[in-house]
């Protein structure tokens, strides 16, 4: 079974405030589930959800070079 997360557990997971986990809640823009009152994330999913957030960068490391 995968594990649940509340808001304060995300907010503290990815190192963000609770307003904004709510935020992106308010706006539908993170898998979440609405138990009444209640909001919850399936870990899995918020895992997903981050690497399609990952930003690939066009510039090259000038200290790699």
């Amino acid at each position: 079974m995968d594990r649940f997360l509340n808001v304060e557990e995300l907010a503290q997971f990815l190192n963000v405030k609770r307003s904004t986990v709510y935020d992106w809640v308010h706006k539908s823009s993170i898998p979440h589930y609405k138990l009444g009152k209640l909001v919850r994330f399936r870990e899995s999913e918020i895992v997903a959800w981050l690497k399609t957030k990952k930003q690939k960068t066009g510039k090259p490391n000038v200290f790699l070079q």
